[in-house]
């Protein structure tokens, strides 16, 4: 049986949006996954506010439009091709001078017969506006005949605050605010507190995030359990990875105080996930264990070319100690300080001694019992 780079690590997912296709990507890999929605994308229930603005922009077309995200992109198209203004919006969009923020709105875009003039470097917004800036100070943009200001259309990217109308409106530019969707709390946060709660516990390894408001969120329901800084401290430490679809997802943690992510050069979700397995596969380490060659990554433990099994936290902790130092005596009660804080009972230490020997099986007897000292490693 192949491993892959993640047998052995739990990952937990955040996303609302393609998390089955995440998972499964995940899943082949060997991950396992737990399903954590951190957010929730709703469309606006009240169609009015997009077929106002899509009929404003066909009545008076824009000189710029900005477009920041794939789903709004195919939401806005998708909408005002169901309300019958589809091909009146491409019209009216045509001569536009169309900036994108990042590759997912650009594909969209072209798909939906829209050329683009402009894009992100690296998909944030503060390229965004300075770029909006630019032109506004160059005077480069071609305006139409009755504008007093570049008129502009921007689809907003489900901010609740919609601060992006404003903040470009103050570049002078005269706007028209899309609206397609909105980013919400999911309603049932159990999930997502399971997540949170196996960072700090450290049964889960990694978190993965697709959307920046889906970090916001997920530290929002953190700080919610009183669990905020002990999640920042996982991270930090490195006991738990956080795993970005993006730079955008990777600022919106360093917000929170997260400075270390892993971060795709492509930023797609199969190139997210491929550039995980390869940032974990330098973890995997081999030791001899009773003339065994066993294979340790997360909490799998794989025996020659045997089948993989799942170790128990404290056995995979127990055998992480002993590993340190192979054949060097670790006493019970160096054991029970380094893997249990609060027990005092040595007999855990035994049994679970007793199960790791069983779980490694014919390795098992390479955990050598010495006599009124404890425990160490043999490799022969």
């Amino acid at each position: 049986m192949s491993v892959g780079a993640l047998h052995g690590y739990t990952v937990g997912v955040t996303a609302d949006r393609r998390w089955d296709e995440q998972i499964q990507l995940l899943e082949r890999r060997g991950a396992r996954v737990v399903h954590g929605p951190t957010i929730r994308t709703l469309p606006l229930g009240d169609e009015g506010r997009l077929r106002s603005a899509t009929e404003a922009l066909i009545a008076d077309p824009p000189d710029l439009v900005v477009l920041t995200t794939g789903l709004g992109v195919r939401g806005w198209f998708g909408g005002a091709e169901s309300l019958g203004l589809g091909e009146d919006l491409l019209d009216a969009l045509r001569d536009a001078f169309v900036l994108c923020r990042g590759p997912k709105a650009e594909g969209a875009a072209t798909t939906a017969g829209i050329d683009v003039d402009w894009r992100t470097p690296t998909a944030r917004n503060v390229e965004l506006l300075a770029h909006l800036g630019e032109l506004a100070r160059s005077g480069e943009v071609v305006v139409a005949a009755g504008h007093v200001q570049p008129r502009l259309a921007v689809q907003l990217d489900g901010s609740p605050d919609e601060w992006m109308g404003p903040a470009i409106a103050a570049l002078g530019f005269d706007v028209v605010a899309v609206p397609v969707y909105r980013w919400e709390l999911p309603e049932d946060r159990g999930p997502a507190g399971r997540v949170i709660q196996g960072v700090v516990d450290g049964s889960i390894d990694a978190v993965t995030f697709t959307a920046a408001h889906a970090v916001s969120n997920f530290f929002a329901i953190a700080d919610e359990l009183g669990l905020g800084d002990e999640v920042r401290a996982a991270f930090v430490s490195g006991a738990a990875s956080a795993v970005c679809v993006g730079p955008v997802c990777a600022d919106r943690l360093h917000a929170h105080g997260v400075e270390v992510s892993i971060v795709p050069v492509a930023w797609r979700l199969g190139a997210m996930v491929r550039t995980f397995a390869s940032a974990y596969t330098d973890r995997r380490r081999s030791l001899t264990l009773g003339g065994c060659v066993v294979t340790l990554q997360g909490r799998m433990a794989r025996v020659d070319d045997g089948e993989p099994v799942w170790l128990s936290d404290r056995e995979r902790e127990v055998l992480t100690v002993l590993a340190a130092r192979p054949g060097v005596v670790v006493s019970k009660a160096a054991l029970l300080r380094q893997v249990w804080a609060d027990e005092t009972d040595e007999h855990v230490v035994e049994v679970t001694v007793g199960r790791l020997r069983q779980r490694l099986d014919h390795a098992g007897p390479g955990i050598e019992t010495v006599v009124r000292r404890g425990y160490r490693l043999s490799e022969v």
